[in-house]
C-alpha cells in the first residue's frame, strides 16, 4: 500500500500531469483538498472509490482516513492543488506517515505561478532585467514568517516576485516593495488561475491595490511583481548565430 501525494495543478482539469492522472484512476481511496482541487480532477477515481474532501478535516482525520486505508491494503490518491512543494502542508503528513511505517511517494504539479506566467503570456526572467524568481509569502495569523525572510529584504534583490497566500495583505505588499521597485514596476494579481472564472487583474504597484479592491479579490490569488512582467529586455544569447555550443559548435 502506497499514498501517493498528487499535485493537481492550478485549477484547470487538464493541466495534472500524466502520472498523476492515472494515479487517481487506479487508487480506491482518494482525499483532496475540495476548496482548492476541481470535482472534475477527481471525478477520474475508479468506480466505488472513497472520495473524500479533506477541507474540513483536521490533520488526525485525514492521517485516520489514510491509517484505514493502510489496514485494508489500499493505495492512496492524496491531492494537493498546484505542486505539492510549494505551501502544501504534506511535510506534516510525511512526518506521521513515517513515524507509522506507511509508505509514501509525490508527483509533481504545475504551480500557481507558473500556470500565471502562462495566462499572462510572460517569461519570469529575461536576460538584463531579472534572473531570479523567488517564491514567498507574508505572515499571517496561522504562518509567521522565519527571521530573515521579510518581503523588505526579499525586495531588495529586485527580483521577479511570486507571492502566495497574501491577498488579504496586499496593502502591506505595497508598502514594503515600493521603496525598491518604484509605483511604476509592473504587479499582477492572479485570481484562481486556471479556472472558470479566473481573473489576472494587470497594473502597477502605485495601482495594483485599489484595482484588486474594487474587484474585489480577498483570497485564492497570487500576486507576481517585477520589471520582467513588462516583457522588455535583451534578446537571450542561446539561439544568437555567434553563439556557439556543443549542439551548434562554430
Amino acid at each position: 500500500m502506497t499514498v501517493h501525494f498528487i499535485g493537481a495543478g492550478p485549477g484547470a482539469p487538464d493541466l495534472i500531469t500524466v502520472r498523476g492522472l492515472r494515479l487517481i484512476e487506479r487508487c480506491p481511496v482518494c482525499l483532496y483538498a475540495g476548496s482548492l482541487v476541481p470535482k472534475a480532477i477527481v471525478a477520474a477515481a475508479p468506480p466505488g472509490a472513497r472520495v473524500v474532501d479533506t477541507a474540513k478535516l483536521t490533520l488526525d482525520e485525514i492521517i485516520d482516513e489514510i491509517a484505514a486505508a493502510h489496514r485494508g491494503g489500499l493505495d492512496v490518491a492524496r491531492v494537493h492543488s498546484g505542486d505539492p512543494s510549494l505551501y502544501g502542508a504534506i511535510g506534516e503528513q510525511m512526518r506521521r506517515l513515517d513515524a507509522l511505517g506507511i509508505a509514501f511517494d509525490v508527483t509533481p504539479g504545475v504551480p500557481a505561478f507558473a500556470a500565471a506566467a502562462a495566462a499572462l503570456r510572460r517569461e519570469l526572467t529575461l536576460p538584463d532585467v531579472a534572473q531570479t524568481v523567488i517564491l514567498t509569502r507574508t505572515a499571517v495569523r496561522a504562518s509567521a514568517m522565519p527571521a530573515g525572510e521579510s518581503l523588505d529584504r526579499l525586495a531588495a534583490t529586485g527580483a521577479t516576485l511570486a507571492i502566495h497566500l497574501s491577498i488579504a495583505n496586499i496593502a502591506r505588499v505595497v508598502r514594503a516593495l515600493l521603496p525598491h521597485y518604484g509605483g511604476d514596476c509592473p504587479a499582477v494579481v492572479a485570481y484562481r488561475v486556471g479556472w472558470p472564472d479566473e481573473l489576472l487583474i494587470r497594473g502597477t504597484l502605485a495601482d495594483i491595490r485599489d484595482q484588486t479592491k474594487r474587484a474585489r479579490i480577498t483570497r485564492t490569488a497570487l500576486i507576481l511583481v517585477g520589471r520582467a512582467l513588462a516583457g522588455e529586455g535583451s534578446d537571450s544569447r542561446l539561439y544568437a548565430a555567434d553563439h556557439h555550443h556543443v549542439l551548434r559548435p562554430g
